[in-house]
């Protein structure tokens, strides 16, 4: 008997160390033994029990042969099983400890798909998903190969979805001024180089000398280059006049490419004052000089709208006609009907001159601009300089000669009447014309000062200044009907004046320039117009000297 049961505790022990000497026998699913042992190493079993220390379990029967049954059993600590991965060190089927189990994080040269950055976007657009490769050793996956990550912007016109936001081709406009980097804005997010990307694209005006590329054109602070050159004085193509007021880029209303929303002219024409029909051929002329003293005030000519001939004394292509007699050319319309309603159905005058007892405008000539503002604009500026052979005989009289210029603009802070050639006393607004004497002391310069409205309401003006920019002006022209024997002269004029008005960065606006005689067509008034220039600020509308 005692021989029996030690032959049954060798043939026990010989199981267990075969299941040592082949780990993978031990694996979930396979059969396998266990020996009971006290803590002693001495062998228990009794009667087919195994007990130890602390307890006892059941163990395998053994038959009186010596024989020991297999059965299914879970992997355990120790050999062939494990609890944490320190117990599956050196062990062959892998170094991880995974339910008990040694094994390996994945299959050497198993596939499987893979994607790096934002789920949300996989397989969107451009984006695809890559595939990851297992390790040779097992231990973990290869690199993502293959994937597609979205891009921080969108590629320009490659029929593609390149951030993967499900658009394709979209141009993100990140400083909301209408310019998105793939229609050539050049600064569309605040950074070091770009302090203010609204004001920063390609339908900006370039502003000299704040070292920002403000157009996007790859150049810095670049100056202006002269269109004014060469232009035919007796010239009919109204976009030519835009020309002499140095207004050089040419756009469209409605570009078919977004790139092309450049700032600049859109179309000009020439009109009556009321914005219909045509004006005499000679009431406008393009000028390198104006008499024998005035010239440009920038690049190389001026525009000149007359309610006579638009010429000075030595002029031809019109040629000259002396502004005192005046020329009828024989047109007449109202005046412009919005500027008119605004200013309750009557012409502007002073308080105790007459005024014209029915509207209207004889021989004029209106210059219409329409144009795309730039993007960084808030106002523009004009230089001009009124004559008018009513000073000083018809001062504060019906015959009050006018200049308008009528700005068309969402922006604030114009007047109402829309004439931005108006002098501010503080009060009122007075429109540019020859009973502007009577307000504004100083804004007519050019003249011979003492009596005047001695033919309409008659005062004293000592506002004037000098008179030789009248030389060869043709208002140089000896008058012998003037107020005193001591006025030589046929007429007067204010000297250079700047004119301001607000626009709307981006807009479509149109300003109207016009000129007219007021209740008669004869005793005639001429303006230069020149060197027109955008602001970055809003201005105080109307007229100042110099």
């Amino acid at each position: 008997m005692v021989h029996g049961q030690i032959r049954a505790t060798l043939a026990m022990m010989m199981v267990g160390l075969a299941g040592c000497s082949d780990p993978e026998e031990t694996t979930e699913g396979s059969f396998s033994v266990s020996l009971p042992m006290t803590q002693s190493g001495v062998d228990t079993t009794v009667g087919g029990s195994t007990t130890g220390t602390g307890g006892s379990s059941t163990g395998p029967a053994v038959t009186s042969s010596g024989d020991v049954p297999t059965e299914p059993v879970s992997p355990s600590t120790g050999i062939g099983g494990c609890v944490e991965d320190s117990d599956c060190l050196g062990d062959p089927d892998g170094p991880l400890c995974n339910a008990g189990v040694c094994t390996t994080s994945c299959l050497a040269g198993d596939t499987r798909p893979c994607y790096t950055g934002a789920l949300e976007v996989a397989d969107v657009g451009a984006c695809k998903r890559g595939t990851a490769t297992c390790n040779p050793d097992g231990l973990g996956w290869g690199a993502c190969e293959g994937e597609v990550l979205p891009l921080p912007a969108e590629l320009c016109a490659n029929g593609a979805d390149d951030d993967c936001n499900g658009e394709i081709d979209d141009d993100k406009d990140l400083d909301g001024d209408g310019w998105g980097a793939c229609a050539g804005d050049c600064c569309d997010e605040e950074g070091p180089a770009c302090l203010t990307p609204k004001l920063v694209n390609p339908g900006a005006y370039e502003v000299v000398d704040n070292t920002v590329d403000d157009d996007c054109d790859g150049e810095l602070d670049e100056v202006a280059v002269a269109c004014d050159a060469g232009l035919k004085s007796s010239s009919a193509v109204a976009m030519e006049y835009a020309q002499a007021l140095d207004l050089c880029t040419v756009t469209e209303e409605a570009p078919a490419d977004p790139k092309d929303r450049t700032w600049g002219v859109i179309s000009a024409k020439f009109s009556l004052a009321d914005g219909n029909g045509s004006p005499a051929a000679a009431s406008r002329s393009i000028r390198t000089d104006f008499g024998a003293v005035i010239k440009p005030q920038k690049f190389n000519s001026m525009a000149v709208l007359s309610s006579g001939n638009a010429a000075d004394g030595s002029d031809i292509d019109p040629a000259f006609a002396a502004f005192e007699q005046g020329k009828n050319v024989g047109t007449t319309s109202p005046p412009p009907a919005d500027w008119l309603a605004a200013n309750n159905g009557k012409i502007p005058n002073p308080p105790g001159c007459p005024a014209q007892q029915v509207p209207a405008a004889n021989d004029p000539v209106m210059l219409t601009l329409r144009l795309r503002v730039p993007t960084n604009a808030k106002s523009f500026a004009a230089k001009m300089y009124f004559f008018s052979a009513e000073y000083p005989e018809y001062v504060c009289s019906q015959y009050n000669d006018f200049f308008v210029a009528l700005v068309d603009s969402q922006a604030e802070g114009n007047p109402v009447d829309k004439n931005v050639a108006v002098f501010d006393d503080g009060d009122t607004q007075w429109p540019i014309g020859v009973n502007l004497v009577k307000v504004a002391d100083g804004l007519f310069t050019q003249c011979e000062g003492g009596a005047v409205g001695c033919k309409g309401v008659p005062g004293v003006y000592n506002g004037c200044k000098a008179v030789n920019e009248l030389t060869g002006t043709g208002f140089d022209a000896f008058d012998a009907s003037a107020c005193n024997a001591m006025q030589k002269l046929a007429g007067g004029g204010t000297g250079w004046l700047t004119l301001r008005g607000n626009v709307f960065p981006g807009e479509i606006m149109e300003i109207r320039l016009a000129v007219w005689d007021t209740g008669g067509h004869i005793f005639d008034s001429l303006v230069l117009l020149d060197a027109w220039e955008w602001s970055l600020d809003a201005a105080a509308p109307g007229v100042t000297p110099g």
